[in-house]
């Protein structure tokens, strides 16, 4: 502090001695500094503000700032050796810091560059988010959950749902370990991305690869409409359904991956019949056809089954309410149980009908999935693919049983 007393005293001097020329002074020399600061006062800097000083030095440890009136800083300690946010700095340099101590034990005014870099860098960080600016960071390291990046000297994280359809990680049976492997392939790499998420309080910076390339891929999408078929490759298949990659019309020739747009099949537009498990239906590789039957921004969403003939439009001519079939359980839900009649068509024998004929037993003590039995029709509604059924006989529907019937019959 007595440096900055000084330098007050010097300015105090200054302009006692401008008042006090070619007239003799009317105070005695005990007149109050305290009163001159008042009528001429000079603002002490606290704590946490931003100061602006030239560079006097640059040493391996520290270096020394002209503060002007307020004397001499010093920015010292780990920042300088490491090079953060004082790397480029060379005498002569003015440079903003943050003041950190009014007076260290060998009377400097201590500040941090860093601390005003780090000020500076989500100052910048906020404004790209408000902005949508596009920018470019490299990734340092990945873990389960995404990817971590950093942009202007702050660590931020890209959740694996934010990667673009080029690098998110296609693993068709979800092994986590697998991702992690698909992932740390982009350690290294630099990607653009646009800031989602900027909390300084908590040091949270969220960014996207997904939504640096939306604006991209927008112009792409424009070119497609629903009823559009394409031809693609399937190049994932999850839980939900099937990715498959596809080149936009002003790109049919290119034989560049990163002109191909992705769009998704949901498990329900796979096929006609009921599906458990895509994997049944397609696998990574497979070439497919399939209808555009939604665009959202850019995501596209895509049919198998449009671009096939729906079994349930011709159903009351091989089916009629009233009639017993013969059916195979698919699977015992707490509702009911699904069965197939044929390849495409399916029913349901719903609960409440089967507790009238057994009200003592529950259905997986009578029914096993993937036997068949011999079920009554109740209902059928081919718009809504749909149709009610009853077991009819408690008994499995056997191969011998077949056979017999047919000797009879013949």
């Amino acid at each position: 502090m007595a440096n900055i007393l000084d330098k007050l005293a010097e300015e105090v001097d200054k302009i006692k001695e401008s008042k006090d020329a070619g007239k003799k002074a009317s105070v005695k020399d005990s007149s109050s500094m305290e009163d001159l600061l008042k009528n001429n006062p000079i603002q002490i800097p606290n704590v946490g503000d931003v100061l602006e000083g030239r560079v006097i030095e640059v040493f391996s440890n520290y270096i020394l700032l002209d503060l002007e009136s307020l004397g001499t800083g010093i920015v010292l300690g780990k920042e300088v050796k490491d090079g953060l946010g004082t790397s480029k700095i060379k005498k002569g340099d003015v440079v903003s810091a943050t003041l950190t101590d009014l007076e260290n034990e060998d009377g400097y005014i201590e500040l941090s560059i860093r601390e005003a870099s780090y000020g500076k860098s989500w100052d910048d960080l906020e404004s790209k988010k408000d902005t949508q600016d596009v920018v470019a960071t490299k990734v340092l390291d990945a873990n389960r959950g995404g990817l971590l990046v950093e942009l202007n000297g702050i660590n931020g994280f890209l959740p694996v749902s934010q990667l673009s359809s080029e690098h998110y990680p296609r693993v068709e049976d979800g092994d986590k370990n697998k991702i992690l492997e698909l992932l740390k392939k982009l350690v290294g790499k630099e990607i653009h991305v646009k800031i989602i998420d900027a909390d300084r309080e908590s040091e949270k910076l969220i960014v996207s690869e997904k939504a640096a390339m939306s604006e991209k891929e927008r112009k792409v999408v424009s070119e497609l409409q629903v009823g559009d078929v394409i031809e693609g490759e399937i190049s994932g298949v999850v839980d939900f359904g099937a990715f498959i990659k596809f080149l936009p019309p002003s790109k049919k020739e290119s034989d560049n991956d990163a002109d191909k747009l992705e769009g998704l099949v949901h498990i329900s537009e796979l096929a006609w019949q009921l599906i458990d498990n895509p994997r049944e239906i397609v696998k990574t590789g497979d070439r497919v056809e399939a209808q555009i039957i939604g665009i959202d921004d850019t995501r596209i969403s895509l049919s198998m089954k449009a671009l096939k003939k729906d079994p349930w439009s011709e159903i009351e001519k091989k089916y009629k309410v009233g009639d017993t079939v013969e059916g195979k359980v698919d699977k015992i839900n707490p509702f009911g149980a699904f069965v197939y009649l044929d390849q495409d068509i399916h029913g349901l024998a719903h609960v409440s009908e089967f507790r009238e004929v057994y009200p003592e037993k529950k259905m997986e003590d009578v029914l096993t999935a993937g036997e068949n039995y011999e079920w009554k029709i109740l209902s059928i509604e081919p718009k809504e693919h749909r149709m009610g059924l009853m077991l009819m006989k408690e008994k499995k529907v056997k191969k011998e049983e077949k056979k017999e019937e047919k000797k009879k019959k013949a």
